[in-house]
């Protein structure tokens, strides 16, 4: 009686926690897919809002780029002081005249910073949108986060019954355990982004001076990575659409392998050109290290 009763008791708990998770799943199935689209492949439109604006300035009397031409007086006050060291003591700087043209060539390209934020954005939505769209002719299909998750859908447990104690059911579950970690990083990219184009007067800013320019270097190179992670995605989803769309483990394992290539793209664009990381379970191992919990 009492095997009985542990063969119930086991079987209800495999139920319950598939019957958990099926619910969970279908939640993200819902209400993720969109949402990944929209925050990975973006173009000018995030800046276009009234808020970002305001913020930013609209002209050099207000927001950022007010702070920003402000600062002009102390890189200005910085030279001038450097100029009567160099009187004195007999060294080299730079000539007044080549310092007063360099302020009015980068306080231009400074106060039009949003502008040319603005293109460069573009030109990387259309490049990327170009790779798509050569993937939609060659398969059929509109090549995107949405259409890549339903046909897994269909493709993994394709019946309405899920178990966790399967194969399906663990690649169903690293799927989708891949999705939430796809989606923490590229909202965090997405959130780096708008910072970066906040942050761009000030890097601009840091032309003027020699000793200071380091800083734009470094800017341009994490803001570049940072935009140019949405055409290496585009990439490997051209290639993950490639794969034959069927139900056998050679097929599953491929796209399991195409998913850990999105998860570790921001690693791979860092190691190529440099930047930051906005790989959610990286960072969080960091933090975790940080305050004391790996040893």
């Amino acid at each position: 009686m009492s095997e009985i009763n542990s063969e119930n008791l086991g079987q209800i708990i495999q139920e319950t926690i598939n019957n958990i998770l099926s619910s969970l799943f279908s939640s993200i199935n819902n209400n993720f897919y969109e949402i990944l689209d929209n925050i990975t492949f973006i173009s000018s439109d995030i800046i276009n809002d009234s808020y970002f604006k305001d913020i930013f300035g609209f002209s050099a009397e207000s927001g950022i780029l007010l702070i920003a031409n402000s600062l002009l007086t102390g890189f200005v006050l910085y030279y001038a002081i450097n100029l009567i060291f160099s009187y004195l003591l007999f060294s080299e700087t730079q000539r007044p005249l080549q310092y007063i043209f360099r302020i009015i060539i980068f306080l231009i390209i400074m106060n039009s910073s949003y502008f040319v934020c603005e293109q460069i954005l573009n030109l990387n939505s259309t490049i990327s949108l170009s790779i798509r769209e050569l993937g939609e002719s060659i398969y059929n299909k509109n090549i995107s986060f949405s259409t890549l998750f339903d046909n897994l859908n269909d493709v993994i447990s394709s019946n309405n019954n899920f178990n966790l104690f399967s194969v399906d059911g663990l690649i169903k579950s690293f799927i989708y355990i891949s999705l939430i970690n796809i989606l923490l990083s590229y909202s965090l990219r997405y959130i780096m982004i708008k910072v970066f184009i906040l942050i761009c007067p000030f890097a601009i800013l840091t032309l003027i001076n020699k000793n200071t320019n380091w800083f734009f270097k470094t800017w341009l190179k994490s803001f570049i990575s940072l935009l140019l992670l949405q055409v290496f995605i585009s990439l490997i989803l051209l290639i993950v659409f490639s794969i034959n769309f069927s139900d056998n483990l050679f097929s599953k394992i491929l796209y399991i392998g195409g998913l850990y290539a999105l998860m570790k793209s921001n690693i791979i664009i860092k190691e190529l050109l440099g930047g930051i990381s906005t790989n959610f379970s990286q960072n969080l191992y960091q933090l975790k290290y940080l305050f004391g919990g790996v040893k």
